[in-house]
């Protein structure tokens, strides 16, 4: 049975009844079916206007994806007055669980029209006889809220939040065919995401030209421009700030629940202009892609498309210049092909610059490819850069590509007036459950050390430093290295073993190491560091150290002297006055009181100091414990000159505030 046939019957009663009453257990129209209807009509005789009551126990749309239940209409009816014999009801409307609405439902021989109102939100639909199955669906002013029932339907994860609609919709309802809903659409301030928070909106707005047919396997068609908003899509964030992004999509439901995109495209500006096809499972997840891409200012297109990946690398400041194009395919959720070509503005070529100074490219140009199956070759070159502050020279990175795996056979740096080598390096991106996985070879050669030290703002250091990794592997954010390198420091050598580094270049960087010291030259190490001067050859090691943010955190640390044939051990007495100072020793010595103002330096036998980290706390230790006290400096000859400390335990920023004090002559050499 039909509405207007429901009221026809209704009105047929008027002449000979004050109330009329009818039941129907079901009612269906072209978009909704309406189940328990009661229409109870009062119309007094002699009156202009009835009072009529529409109630339905249930009211469901099942194509819009809408449910009511419990619901009533109130309506004063009365005749159209327009002399088609029409008929015009207007009322509120309450429904279980949701705000009451308003009502307006005009009812002639040629149309039928319906508005239904909250405050300024309106929707209204308009029918002509002569076209049954067609619905002229206008919105004003609509909250994207009330439109979360018919998204459902294609996309059950989305959940609107704020924003507003205007719309001027068709809605085609034939009965041999699925419904179709188009017409051109505005959208201001929209928000929405997903229970897992990997897709997201805020502050959209859009104009937009929709073609959907629902369904079985509903089907979309979008074409039109986002005027401004923020997105978010799993790591990629993206701003538009207040740019104008045209895009065209269309997209079909497949039997599994996903989605199939046959072609989509996108075009912001010089910032990325991409198209491609792809393919979405029913929980969200990108199952196959193929896309190319350009931008002709990849400066903007850092900060407008990238921050979420460089933010998820800790590189969130990272500034790009210049120009590339590429493309990318993944098939089965696992990447198949990449390729990335670098150009720049004129001769400069591309640029890659971290503001916190970790690392820097310049001149950047060529290609890297990368394909699961198949070789496939490609070469990246550079003009220059720095790391960490340290200035290298120009290379080329030669690469092949070949079973899923990125692999690049040498590379020569030129660093410090030496030379770093990078061999065997091996790049396999994410895929089958596993995460980036990288290993490389590392050497150097001859590095200048002052060098080094002028450009990490160090005492001034001199030496070489030399050494190979084997095998060096990234994965999972860490950095482990096999192998060690070894400095030819101070006429000694420092060994470094156990190397490996923590997220580092994310946040608060972490390196472990282990460092053995073998014969530095302490007249050429004190003189360094500005600590009055001491002659001997010196030894030890620093086991388990751990810098987070390159501060040191943990260490348990023993250094000493050892006689070596030809070399004198002496110890000034600024010397002896700075260890005192930093480390609350005192001197112990019979003739300490009338003799030590005499006396320049003082031969000594032993010189030993240790030292525990933990918790910013030094656990201190010497060459063997005297009374509470334990020896640093352990004299020799005459006058016999013997340091004791006696604070075992030193807060350890106060101690570095101490070094520092000595280091810059702020500590004067005070004899008792």
């Amino acid at each position: 049975m039909s509405t207007t046939v429901l009221l026809v019957l209704c009105m047929a009663g008027e002449a000979s009844a004050r109330a009329l009453v009818l039941r129907a257990e079901r009612v269906d129209t072209a978009v909704a079916t309406l189940d328990g209807v009661r229409v109870r009509l009062e119309w007094p005789a002699g009156d202009m206007n009835g009072t009529l009551e529409v109630h339905a126990r249930r009211v469901v749309a099942p194509e819009l994806g809408y449910r009511f239940e419990a619901v009533t209409w109130r309506c004063t009816l009365q005749r159209d007055g327009d002399g088609d014999g029409g008929w015009r009801c207007d009322g509120n409307v309450d429904s279980r669980g949701r705000a009451p609405m308003r009502l307006a439902l005009a009812l002639g021989t040629a149309r039928t029209d319906a508005v239904l109102s909250r405050g300024r939100a309106q929707l209204a639909l308009h029918r002509d006889a002569g076209s049954p199955d067609i619905t002229r669906i206008d919105l004003r002013h609509v909250p994207v809220a009330w439109a979360q029932a018919l998204v459902s339907q294609a996309w059950a994860e989305g959940r609107f939040g704020d924003g507003r609609i205007d719309a001027e919709l068709q809605a085609g309802a034939p009965a041999d065919r699925p419904l179709r809903v188009s017409g051109p659409i505005r959208l201001d301030g929209l928000s929405l995401d997903t229970a897992d928070g990997r897709i997201a909106a805020e502050g959209v707005r859009a104009m937009l030209e929709l073609d959907s047919r629902f369904g079985a396997l509903p089907s979309l068609a979008v074409h039109g421009r986002l005027e401004g908003g923020e997105l978010l899509f799993g790591t990629t964030y993206v701003s538009l700030g207040q740019r104008r992004v045209d895009l065209a999509l269309d997209a079909e439901r497949d039997a599994g629940g996903g989605w199939r995109l046959p072609q989509w495209q996108w075009q912001d500006g010089a910032v990325l202009d991409a198209r491609g096809q792809a393919r979405i499972d029913a929980d969200a997840t990108l199952r196959d892609l193929q896309v190319d891409f350009r931008s002709a200012d990849l400066g903007r297109l850092g900060d407008a498309y990238l921050s979420g990946w460089f933010g998820m690398a800790g590189l969130a400041e990272l500034q790009l210049a210049g120009q590339a194009e590429g493309e990318v395919s993944i098939s089965d959720g696992e990447l198949a092909t990449a390729a990335i070509e670098l150009t720049g503005d004129g001769a400069k070529g591309a640029a890659i610059d971290d503001p916190r100074g970790r690392f820097t490219f310049t001149g950047l140009r060529g290609d890297v490819r990368y394909a699961a199956h198949g070789p496939v070759s490609s070469e990246l070159r550079w003009e220059g850069g720095e790391l960490y502050g340290l200035r290298f020279g120009a290379s080329r990175l030669p690469f092949l590509s070949h079973d899923g795996v990125l692999e690049m056979p040498t590379a020569a740096v030129p660093m410090l007036g030496g030379e770093l080598r990078f061999e065997r390096l091996r790049i396999r991106p994410p895929a089958a459950g596993q995460g980036l996985d990288v290993r490389f070879g590392l050497g150097l050669d001859d590095l200048d050390i002052g060098q080094l030290s002028t450009s990490l703002g160090w005492p001034a250091f001199t030496g070489a430093l030399s050494g190979r990794i084997p095998m060096a592997h990234y994965a999972a954010d860490r950095l482990d290295f096999d192998g060690g390198l070894d400095m030819q420091l101070f006429e000694g050598r420092v060994a470094v073993s156990a190397l490996s580094m923590e997220r580092p270049f994310g946040v608060a960087p972490t390196l472990s190491a282990d460092v053995a010291l073998e014969g530095l030259d302490l007249e050429a190490l004190t003189g360094v560091f500005g600590f009055g001067s001491i002659t001997g050859r010196l030894h030890g090691r620093i086991g388990g150290l751990r810098l987070v943010n390159w501060q040191p955190v943990a260490f348990e640390a023993e250094l000493h002297t050892e006689r070596t044939r030809g070399v004198r051990q002496r110890i000034s007495q600024r010397a002896v006055q700075d260890l005192s100072s930093v480390g609350d020793a005192s001197f112990v010595t019979s003739l300490q009181g009338q003799l030590i103002g005499l006396f320049d330096d003082f031969g000594y036998s032993r010189i030993g100091i240790a030292c525990t980290l933990a918790d910013e706390v030094c656990e201190m230790d010497g060459l063997r414990s005297v009374g509470r006290g334990f020896i640093v400096v352990e004299g020799a000859g005459i006058p016999r000159l013997t340091v004791v400390g006696y604070n075992r335990r030193v807060h350890w920023p106060t101690l570095v505030e101490r070094l520092g004090a000595v280091g810059s002559g702020d500590v004067a050499p005070v004899v008792e």
